[in-house]
């Protein structure tokens, strides 16, 4: 088996510390550590650099099979680590300066291709030349087309596109040597089980391959049985699932309302403590300062922060000197305060597994808990697929509006009046009221209702924008409809049936465009000091600023490039650290020296 150097980051790695090995590991020599799978020595620095140890029982039982070229059949419900798993031995086997296809996995559906990318992509950042593509119905085929003839090596997409570019010639699967099937029973309960068979058997017989399954029902042992050679059978039992004592919340906002609504769950809140999940070190950051100028009693820990600092910022949060805590996961590992009744997911975790650990920091010594998740649009995949992985229903709420806000304010204030209202010494302000109203020709009533407002914090300014979730769920059913006219040939993805569903050679029509859009949201417009006269390409440009600025591909949306600079919307908050490091990355043998637009 090719064996080549990779990488892993803490957002793609797919596992925990507190993850313990499986107990009915058929190996003899159980391991307990990620030293103790015999990686690459790339992969094992970059692993002890981000502090993991542990790997989960599907990662401790698969990675070593796999790298040892067995094929695997792994059981395994969503959120145990399977990307880890098949992601890292699938990238040793890769030649990087080997530019074709060489490893090719299939998911069920587009939002599950552009989240295995991304993981796949984020394990080989430090892979020179490497170049992972997803490729699924719904979105313009010519960019696909031209991603795969820049000559991608790894491949992640759902099996109607993947048979349409094969038959459009845009994709030649001779060269791959490692071939993945994700949720393979979803596919198949999809109606994918002839496109699924169609590029098993045009992929060459001589490769490796591993099929991850929730369920092994006898219609996934057929397709082992035909397409596998004498796999390895591995089964890790499902994880206890999600606490009663966590009622569990969803809502949908829109990623610049993110810290509007969460100032308002919080100002909402009548419990005593709060942990804000945030996925990066400068997000953290962010929503630390945001809070904190709001008047909100709030520490930021991250990765960063010294064990001393950590020690104390835990202490604070203990003793009730703060209240709220923003975190990352790696930050709030081994973390056990009593007083945290809420979690709230300012971004939604990755895997299901992040989010049961995330939630299970409330509700402890017999206390009850509350988990509230905020979902952008894109994201809102993840509830139905936490939901199977946790057995837990999630319930979908509105975040407050400023009229919610400000009714709970007059409420507590009024309640602190009805307590003054019973002890001594009112005669004066009685006294000092009434004088006030009659001199000024106002209403008693007037002046109570304008010292209430005051004492509520409405000052009488315009009010505070509203949270634009009907628009986004507007533009969810938008997609909703779009998926149910891609998925109802049973194809799943781009042929025109009697269902209505579009075919992607429409697409072919279509001009290449000249600007490359991502799925990110759109944000704060970028320029970096490298463009079209310096052979850049949108690829390199993402790598450097999510490499470099510690955030996700789908935190960047339009990239336009010119001759000698590119214009990038980033939706994420950039810290002043995160910038510096950025303007210092080199793309195409330049310093990005990234500034904002006017």
């Amino acid at each position: 088996m090719a064996s080549a150097p990779a990488l892993l980051s803490s957002a793609a790695l797919d596992t925990d510390s507190s993850d313990s090995p499986s107990s009915d590991s058929p190996r003899a020599d159980v391991t307990s550590t990620f030293a103790d799978l015999a990686l690459p020595a790339p992969l094992q620095r970059a692993i002890d650099g981000l502090g993991f140890v542990t790997p989960s029982p599907i990662q401790e039982r698969a990675i070593p099979a796999l790298l040892d070229g067995r094929d695997i059949t792994g059981v395994a419900q969503t959120g145990t680590g399977k990307t880890a798993a098949f992601g890292v031995p699938l990238l040793a086997a890769v030649d990087p300066s080997e530019r074709r296809v060489q490893a090719l996995v299939l998911t069920p559906t587009r939002e599950l291709a552009m989240q295995v990318a991304a993981a796949i992509t984020s394990f080989a950042v430090h892979l020179p030349g490497l170049q992972v593509v997803s490729v699924y119905g719904g979105a313009p085929f010519l960019p696909q087309k031209s991603a795969l003839a820049r000559g991608a090596q790894v491949v992640v997409g759902t099996p109607g596109r993947i048979i349409d570019h094969l038959e459009r010639k845009t994709l030649d699967l001779h060269g791959v040597k490692f071939l993945v099937l994700d949720e393979a029973d979803e596919m198949l309960r999809m109606g994918f089980a002839e496109d699924v068979d169609r590029i098993l058997s045009d992929a060459p017989q001589q490769r490796q391959t591993a099929l991850f399954s929730a369920t092994m029902p006898a219609a996934i042992r057929r397709v082992a049985q035909t397409h596998l050679t004498d796999p390895v059978d591995i089964t890790v039992k499902a994880k206890a699932k999600t606490t009663a004592a966590i009622s569990q919340s969803y809502a949908v906002v829109p990623f610049r309302q993110k810290v509007d609504a969460l100032c308002r769950v919080l100002e909402m809140s009548t419990g005593d403590a709060t942990i804000v999940f945030v996925r990066t070190k400068s997000a953290c950051d962010e929503v630390g300062a945001a809070l904190a100028a709001r008047g909100v009693s709030a520490a930021a820990l991250n990765g960063d922060v010294p064990q001393k600092d950590r020690e104390r910022i835990v202490e604070k949060l203990r003793s009730g000197a703060i209240d709220v805590l923003v975190a990352t996961d790696v930050a709030a590992r081994g973390l056990d305060v009593e007083r945290i009744d809420l979690v709230v997911n300012f971004d939604a975790p990755r895997e299901t597994e992040s989010y049961t650990h995330r939630i299970g920091r409330t509700g402890r010594a017999g206390r009850t808990g509350r988990a509230l998740t905020f979902f952008t649009p894109r994201e809102i995949f993840q509830v139905r697929v936490i939901e199977r992985a946790t057995g837990s229903t999630m319930e979908k709420i509105s975040p407050p509006t400023a009229a919610d806000v400000a009714k709970h304010r007059m409420t507590t204030v009024l309640a602190a009046a009805a307590k003054r209202v019973a002890r001594p010494r009112l005669d004066d302000f009685r006294s000092s009221l009434v004088s006030f109203a009659e001199e000024n020709s106002l209403s008693i009533y007037d002046v109570a209702a304008a010292v209430l407002a005051n004492a509520s914090g409405d000052d009488g300014a315009p009010a505070e924008r509203e949270i634009d979730t009907e628009a986004f769920t507007r533009q969810q059913h938008r997609a909703d409809r779009s998926d149910r006219g891609a998925t109802a040939s049973g194809r799943g993805d781009t042929r025109r049936d009697k269902f209505g569903a579009r075919d992607s050679r429409d697409d072919r029509t279509r001009p290449e465009p000249r600007r490359r859009k991502s799925e990110g949201p759109a944000g704060p417009r970028w320029r970096v000091a490298v463009g079209r006269n310096h052979g850049v390409r949108p690829a390199g440009i993402v790598g450097a600023i999510t490499g470099e600025g510690g955030i996700a591909g789908r935190d960047l949306g339009r990239i336009d490039i010119f001759d000698t600079y590119s214009v990038v919307e980033i939706a994420a908050n950039l810290s002043p650290a995160a910038v510096g490091k950025i303007a210092s990355a080199t793309v195409s043998g330049q310093k990005l020296r990234i500034r904002r637009e006017a």
